[in-house]
């Protein structure tokens, strides 16, 4: 008998089909952030701003959108499954010279050529940080009318290219809208740039798009460099504004309090919303954008995702840039380890613990959670990886590093 096969009988002994958490778990396209690739420099800028910083100096970062797209599919090899690419407004590829409030469908054709030949969809954010525009870290609130209007422009355009790219790849492309808004201090004034805010948010959602190519989401923070004291788009503001307006509020683990945790709102989220957005990162003390691990947060972050029902509803998206260590490891890493989290909420008799919990057998949901901790799973895992010809653990690591001796070291 193969350990896959013992593995599989032991999950069946629980009541849990393993080939459907399998078959169920290909269809899940998580969204790998072009970002991490580059330290989140983009094309249109030399430097980043913008309540926004990365550290380290690893060798091989990608300067131009050759190597960029080069070590993405170096990535993609490595990770099981077909998935998403998420864009930054700042990763045009054009020769025009054009500032971010005239962009259009045609300054990312090479982006949707290249997802075509990948197989893969795109998301895409508009870039309300690195720009003199951005510089008072005030963008869609800021009190200067003539700033605002550029930066709405910029949100209308960002609008127009999500819904090019799910045109063009019959893949829904959610667009996604953080801005760096706030002060360094206590402020004077809460409320007028919120309505600020509001008044520029309701002027970029004013035209209607279908549904099935873009869905927008606003993304919420509790503070960020720069604005420690004050942040304009909060989880209240935006949690609110999406309710009315019929957006989606998009959850980033690394934008709350250390002792909040994400896995907590998804319930309530997906109760009183069709669909809901996530963006995972690890935060340490706060929205420090480490690379994913399997902790327990995202394991419990995909339970919640499965119990729901949600895995169809969620845009899961990754959100993290190390410049400390191989970039293209960290992909790798987060993705796969997102991957892990959500097949190891596929492999929970949910079913039969949340009967146990109904009739207040409290002792049994605890045993049954603790008992499944030491089941078999890295069988079911090195299984998936074999189904979709991806490496197994321990191999893909030594493909990475012969990349970085061939290619990502002589960039320097």
């Amino acid at each position: 008998m193969s350990n896959f096969t013992d593995a599989k009988e032991q999950y069946a002994a629980l009541g849990v089909d393993v080939d459907k958490a399998l078959e169920t778990l290909k269809k899940v396209r998580i969204s790998m952030h072009c970002w991490q690739g580059d330290d989140v420099l983009g094309f249109d800028s030399d430097s980043l701003s913008g309540g926004i910083a990365t550290t380290g100096n690893y060798p091989g970062r990608a300067r131009n959108p050759e190597e960029l797209m080069a070590d993405i599919k170096k990535a993609y090899s490595l990770i099981p499954g077909k998935h998403k690419l998420n864009l930054h407004a700042s990763y045009r590829i054009t020769d025009e010279k054009v500032d971010r409030d005239k962009i259009e469908p045609k300054h990312f054709q090479a982006w949707v050529d290249f997802a075509k030949e990948e197989g893969i969809g795109l998301d895409f954010n508009p870039t309300f940080f690195s720009h003199p525009k951005a510089s008072d870290n005030m963008t869609l609130s800021h009190p200067d009318k003539a700033v605002r209007d550029f930066w709405i422009e910029h949100g209308k355009a960002s609008r127009k290219i999500a819904d090019y790219f799910g045109e063009q790849l019959g893949i829904t492309c959610l667009d996604n809208v953080w801005i760096p808004d706030g002060t360094k201090d206590v402020p004077a004034d809460r409320l007028g740039p919120r309505m600020r805010l509001k008044d520029s948010l309701d002027q970029i959602f004013s035209v209607k798009y279908n549904p099935e190519h873009v869905k927008d989401a606003i993304e919420g923070k509790v503070f960020g460099i720069g604005v420690e004291s004050y942040t304009v788009g909060s989880h209240e503001f935006y949690m609110n504004y999406a309710s009315k307006n019929g957006l989606m509020c998009l959850l980033d683990t690394g934008h709350y309090h250390p002792t909040e945790v994400v896995s907590d709102k998804i319930s309530s989220m997906l109760l009183f919303n069709d669909n809901l957005a996530l963006h995972v990162s690890r935060p340490v003390r706060w929205d420090s954008d480490h690379v994913i691990k399997l902790s327990d947060e995202l394991k419990e972050i995909a339970e919640e995702l499965v119990r729901c029902n949600g895995l169809d509803r969620t845009f899961i998206a990754l959100d993290f840039f190390d410049a400390s260590i191989n970039r293209i490891a960290a992909w790798v890493v987060g993705m796969r380890n997102m991957q892990k989290a959500l097949l190891y909420a596929l492999l929970t008799p949910n079913k039969a613990l949340k009967e146990k919990q109904d009739a207040f057998q409290f002792t049994d949901v605890l045993v049954g959670l603790e008992e499944q901790k030491t089941l078999p799973f890295g069988e079911v895992w090195a299984e998936f990886c074999r189904r979709e010809n991806a490496p197994q653990d321990r191999e893909w690591f030594q493909d990475v590093k012969q990349y970085e001796q061939d290619v990502l070291f002589k960039r320097n």
